[in-house]
């Protein structure tokens, strides 16, 4: 039994970095199994280009729109959107759609660097291309232009020509660390400056994590008993003809504020929107946007959650 609370939580406190990890985990073998089981390069001149770069490039942008669908706070966006004057615009939205697409491009990068590590669409691609051909053939057998393209294949039939396979398989390769390198360059700056920047101390920062995920989980009991009281109550008027006992419920602007996106007031410590909500002052006031607010990256986990739910369309 200990041990399992220790798993629990490791995993309540490195929930993030544990799904990144498995997410880049899952990418990686897909990759593995597309190279293996579905990818044949044509080696056609024509071909060779275009077939290299799909398989490169489209798993890459599916993964991509696939991490925007599956995130949470996507969905507190664009909800309702339409239906609210002034939605769509902003430095918050501006804000918000870059840290969501930091968060996407997780599993594409993943994909591209084990693909250019592996080498197998790089150098399908770059044996069908003309640029290569004109910058390796140089100083090589007359007919090195016409063979690239059979490189992959280990069809080519003049040796020296049928070497560039190492070459090509060297440039992805080279490729993919680069990348990687410039990733985890750009992921440390991008932290170290957020982190620097965050108006709260580190250890508060942990509380505000424990708080939400505190929040959520109450949120979802009390709504599910409510939801569970109201369902009971109108089966039984429906089956007694009788009128429902008083059940007081949200309002649909009371769901809309406490849905809407976070924004931090150094004059006023509110863990969440749902926080903010039930100290405003005036019943009818609006907590979506006051003086003083502003949308400060570091608290973008505020939005991440949700009743504990992934969300579904």
């Amino acid at each position: 039994m200990e041990k399992f609370r220790t798993v629990l939580d490791l995993h309540l406190k490195h929930h993030s970095a544990l799904g990144y990890g498995l997410v880049s985990l899952l990418t990686a073998g897909g990759e593995r199994i597309f190279s293996t089981a579905v990818f044949q390069c044509p080696c056609n001149a024509a071909w060779n280009l275009p077939y290299g770069l799909v398989f490169l490039l489209v798993p890459a942008l599916a993964l991509f729109l696939l991490g925007y669908v599956l995130n949470a706070r996507t969905w507190r966006l664009l909800t309702g959107c339409c239906a609210r004057p002034g939605c769509g615009g902003g430095l918050r939205t501006f804000v918000v759609c870059a840290q969501l697409s930091a968060a996407a491009a997780v599993a594409p990068l993943t994909w591209m660097a084990v693909a250019l590590l592996g080498g197998t669409f790089y150098e399908c691609a770059a044996s069908g291309s003309a640029f290569q051909a004109r910058r390796l053939c140089p100083g090589r057998d007359s007919r090195c232009e016409v063979q690239m393209p059979l490189v992959p294949c280990g069809q080519a039939q003049v040796p020296e020509v049928q070497e560039l396979h190492k070459e090509l398989k060297a440039q992805s390769q080279v490729l993919g660390w680069v990348l990687i390198a410039v990733v985890m360059i750009v992921l440390l700056l991008c932290t170290s400056v957020t982190r620097c920047l965050s108006p709260v101390s580190f250890l508060q920062l942990k509380f505000w994590k424990i708080y939400l995920e505190q929040e959520q989980q109450i949120l979802k009991n009390q709504a599910t008993e409510h939801a569970a009281e109201l369902a009971k109550e109108n089966i039984r008027c429906f089956f007694e003809s009788s009128h429902p006992k008083e059940c007081n419920t949200p309002s649909i602007k009371d769901w809309q504020q406490i849905s809407s996106l976070y924004t931090y007031n150094p004059k006023e410590q509110y863990y969440s929107m749902l926080h903010k909500y039930v100290n405003r002052k005036e019943k009818n006031q609006s907590i979506r946007s006051s003086q003083g607010d502003a949308m400060v990256p570091i608290f973008g986990f505020v939005d991440s959650t949700g009743m504990n739910t992934t969300p579904s369309l």
